[in-house]
């Protein structure tokens, strides 16, 4: 991948292009957002994977890209091991399509209410598919491995963190502070794969 290498960030979040593309910098690469070439178009979210509706993002504004540039996309969040895996894919909609992060939060502890602390294992999950329009793809994911806790701690990060405590800490996400949350999470250890590979590539 070559310095003059533009990567597309296959979503409408401009705070999730600002987030990825500070993680990117330095990279021999150009982080554009979709806006650049017409924006994200609308995706419905039909895989049963992270990756699979990763792959589809990517794929949507794969069409818009000028030649030689990639798309990257990602999806993500939390896997109880109790829940069957749930919310996996459904994570930002547990609760219904246009729910909160407190009404997906509220479902996450009656669902788990009758569960000791024990069987409360879960992780997050993050996957990116970086797409060009010959076809080449490539997937990075990482995991942040953790528990659910009973009652939510913290005001910081958003979505499930409150709930979420990484192995190996007491407090949760929301209690750790950006700082550290930014060193063990899922999407952190995905974008350090990509960096390796980046760089591997020169």
């Amino acid at each position: 991948m070559s310095e003059a290498t533009t990567i597309y960030l296959a979503t409408g979040n401009a705070h999730k292009v600002e987030e990825i593309a500070a993680m990117l910098a330095g990279t021999p690469v150009r982080v554009a957002s979709a806006a650049e070439v017409g924006g994200m178009p609308p995706v419905d979210e039909t895989g049963s994977t992270f990756a699979e509706n990763a792959r589809l993002k990517a794929a949507a504004l794969v069409p818009q890209l000028p030649a030689g540039a990639w798309a990257l996309a990602d999806d993500s969040g939390l896997v109880v091991d109790i829940l069957g895996g749930a919310p996996g894919i459904l994570s930002a909609r547990y609760a219904g399509p246009d729910a909160t992060d407190d009404e997906n939060n509220r479902r996450l502890m009656d669902e788990l209410a009758m569960v000791p602390p024990a069987r409360r294992s879960a992780r997050f999950i993050c996957c990116f598919v970086l797409l060009n329009a010959e076809g080449r793809e490539y997937i990075f994911s990482g995991e942040c491995p953790g528990r659910i806790i009973n009652t939510r701690r913290g005001i910081g990060g958003f979505g499930y963190d409150p709930l979420f405590v990484p192995d190996g800490h007491e407090d949760t996400f929301a209690e750790l502070g950006a700082d550290v949350k930014n060193r063990l999470s899922h999407r952190a250890k995905a974008v350090q794969s990509l960096l390796e590979w980046l760089s591997a590539r020169g």
